[in-house]
């Protein structure tokens, strides 16, 4: 009787797990299905973001050019040439066309705006269109860098289209970039394949009303003395435009990369809602697509990215639910339970004792880590003590190495890797006095963890003597840069345009302390020289990549 009453028991119990598995397969398949959903909206998230970011960095390309041609207007042609060749933002960050003048011309008057063309190009171009209603104009001058397609836009009087006209009285109004509605760049008149592009302007405001030419007929012209100023109701006056032309094919193409063959669709539009202007497609858009938004200057388009991931959206859900159903059914054969709880108990008792042994092996490599720090560390002590002045001044001195090899050690630490990159270790030690790592360049080179602490220390010892002599203390510039050479790995440190040259006759307990560290501990070699108001350092090492 009793087996008959358990074996009841037992088929009742079955059922009873069957359903709760049935009923938490439906669960995990359908967190499954919104976990992938929101997955791909966080990743088309971080496409807008990319965007975004690069037509950030676009933007901020322009306004350094801006900054340029406020400095020294005369020198504009030349300056931003070597600028724009220097900062080379098609490599750094491709997707921009160019970068450009529109100079304000008297369309009475061309004769400037053709002499400052002659003078950036070396012949004679036109003004065009040849007619214009306005008084006013803003003639392309200068597209940087030069190459045959772009040269189809020199002598183009911008403020002559409606389009982009608008986004120049924006701009002119704001003081903010401003983007054009899609038009045909002048250069597409040269282009075997055409695409849609559009235009971001920053104004350049006059630095002095000296010579203000009307921007609409009801304005006054007053007669020109140097350059042509425009003016435009209560809108500060301006004497030019930079501005850069975008293909739109080509832009979201260089930003996205790779990642365009991760994705099924993606169709970018010069607006909000389905009539705005179709500016770039890829692939196919599904009934999946996520909308992001971008914001190109004071304008926003919208983004829609379909992945078309029917596996990942409905095969794996789908699959979890069988494997469930597999489950519930197999749940009936609980004669075979006994043994798998067994085999578990076995499995994680083996997990246990794997874990134990991981454990020792972590505190023993943890103290052999600990002993070396700790001797780095009272070595560290004894040479800022030995060059040290007083209490006040060791405590300077040694709070500075330790927070460096800190820096180095934590890199490592965050980033879960042996590894540190030769220029993170270099920016962030500038980034602390303040100073741009704009001019900071060269090769990934990466450092191990006893390579990355010893550069970190030298680094930081020639960043406190600049900062007290040298270039950061805002008397020069500064270049930083490395190379590989041979099998070495060479770091230049150049400060030039120092009010003096440094004298490096004798060695301080620093400049010691460096050339230890360099000598030891990466068996290196430094050099240091002095002329002309300069001071160079040389740091070579073994580039441990190749010799592994």
């Amino acid at each position: 009787m009793r087996s008959v009453w358990a074996d009841r028991l037992i088929g009742l119990l079955v059922r009873f797990v069957g359903l709760v598995i049935l009923v938490a397969t439906l669960i995990a398949a359908a967190a499954s299905f919104l976990y992938n959903q929101s997955q791909e909206a966080d990743q088309a998230s971080r496409v807008a973001t990319q965007v975004n970011m690069r037509l950030r960095d676009h933007i901020a390309v322009l306004e350094g050019v801006r900054a340029l041609y406020q400095s020294d207007t005369a020198a504009s042609g030349p300056g931003i040439r070597a600028y724009l060749a220097a900062l080379q933002p098609q490599v750094q960050a491709p997707g921009m066309e160019g970068v450009g003048i529109a100079a304000a011309v008297r369309r009475d008057d061309l004769a400037p705006a053709v002499a400052q063309l002659r003078l950036n190009y070396g012949r004679d171009i036109a003004i065009w269109p040849a007619t214009s209603p306005r008084k006013i104009g803003f003639a392309v001058v200068l597209v940087e860098p030069y190459t045959p397609r772009r040269n189809a836009a020199l002598g183009f009087d911008m403020y002559s289209e409606a389009t982009r006209r608008e986004a120049m009285r924006r701009a002119w109004q704001t003081g903010r970039p401003a983007a054009s509605g899609i038009v045909h760049l002048a250069q597409e008149r040269v282009s075997k394949v055409k695409q849609p592009g559009f235009l971001v302007y920053v104004p350049v405001y006059a630095r002095q009303r000296t010579a203000l030419e009307p921007a609409d007929s009801g304005d006054v012209p007053v007669p020109s003395t140097t350059a042509i100023i425009a003016t435009m109701g209560d809108a500060r006056p301006v004497e030019a435009f930079v501005y850069a032309p975008f293909r739109t094919e080509d832009m979201m193409k260089a930003v996205l990369g790779e990642q365009l063959k991760g994705v099924d669709g993606i169709e970018v539009r010069a607006g909000e809602g389905p009539s705005a202007p179709l500016v770039f497609s890829h692939g196919t858009i599904g009934w999946d697509a996520h909308e992001q938004k971008l914001h190109v200057a004071d304008r926003q388009w919208i983004i829609r990215i379909s992945y078309g991931r029917f596996i990942d959206r409905l095969g794996r859900p789908l699959g979890i639910f069988l494997f469930g159903l597999a489950l519930a059914v197999l749940a009936t054969q609980l004669h075979r339970v006994q043994r798998r709880r067994i085999d578990a108990a076995q499995a994680l008792a083996a997990e246990k004792a794997r874990h134990a042994e991981d454990r020792e092996l972590m505190i023993g490599e943890m103290a052999h880590r600990m002993k070396n720090a700790f001797a780095r560390i009272g070595a560290l002590a004894r040479i800022t003590l030995r060059e040290s002045t007083d209490l006040q001044d060791f405590e300077a001195k040694f709070d500075g190495r330790m927070r460096a090899l800190s820096d180095a050690k934590q890199m490592l630490v965050t980033g879960a890797v042996d590894t540190v990159d030769l220029g993170q270790i270099i920016r962030r030690e500038l980034e602390t006095t303040g100073r741009a790592s704009d001019d900071v360049t060269g090769p990934d080179v990466r450092l191990d963890d006893e390579a990355a602490q010893a550069i970190s220390l030298a680094v930081h010892e020639i960043v406190t003597n600049s900062i007290k002599y040298g270039a950061l203390a805002g008397k020069g510039e500064l270049t930083v840069g490395w190379r590989r050479a041979a099998e070495d790995i060479e770091l230049n440190w150049v400060e030039s345009g120092l009010p003096e040259t440094p004298q490096i006759d004798t060695e301080s307990f620093g400049t010691q302390f460096i050339r230890t560290l360099i000598e030891r501990q990466l068996k290196g070699s430094w050099n240091r020289s002095a002329a002309d108001h300069s001071l160079s350092i040389t740091i070579r090492w073994p580039d441990r990549d190749i010799a592994d």
